[in-house]
């Protein structure tokens, strides 16, 4: 009780925008017309996908963005760390298993975020398949995603920071790109 009156006390709005990212990851589309596995993993490669979506838009925003860009990241971890211990991982593999989720995180971003700046759907869906389809021998609809990603970004570029980080974030519908190709087939 006495260690818990130093921690600092997740603000309300990190919470909300993480909320909301997680509530956007979970949107049944995901699982049925875009044929993400309703798996863990998948679960939170969907998760890591609008949470890079989130950082690239803040990004380069400043200081206190910056810092809320980092408070809603170890929120992201602090939930997966209390995920793994409901789901009954020993105390003692937890920091093994966030660790790797981490650099799963990290080698994502790296993987997405160059083809969406790029606005790549052919390269960005590659990497989609690699990670978010990588457990499924079913057809997929990681160009669907990839074309999704590159909106949701777009649609994030175009909204203001304040309405962002008061978790009034818009994302795009996912309806409209199952089934069909962009201007460059894809």
């Amino acid at each position: 009780m006495l260690f818990g009156l130093f921690r600092r006390k997740t603000r309300d709005s990190e919470l909300k925008v993480y909320s909301q990212i997680v509530a956007q990851a979970r949107q049944t589309a995901f699982y049925t017309a875009f044929k993400v596995p309703d798996t863990i993993d998948s679960r939170f490669d969907m998760i890591v996908l609008h949470a890079v979506l989130l950082f690239r838009r803040l990004r380069g925003e400043g200081a206190e963005i910056s810092r809320f860009s980092q408070d809603v990241f170890d929120l992201f971890f602090h939930d997966m760390d209390a995920t793994l211990r409901e789901l009954g991982v020993s105390d003692t593999r937890v920091p093994k298993k966030i660790k790797a989720m981490g650099e799963a995180f990290y080698g994502r971003a790296d993987a997405y975020m160059p083809h969406i700046d790029g606005k790549d759907v052919g390269e960005l869906a590659i990497a989609l398949k690699r990670n978010v389809y990588a457990q499924t021998e079913e057809p997929t609809e990681e160009k669907a995603l990839a074309r999704y990603m590159i909106a949701a970004a777009e649609a994030l570029e175009a909204q203001l920071v304040e309405k962002i980080i008061a978790a009034e974030m818009v994302f795009p519908d996912l309806v409209q790109f199952v089934g069909k190709e962009d201007e460059n087939g894809n």
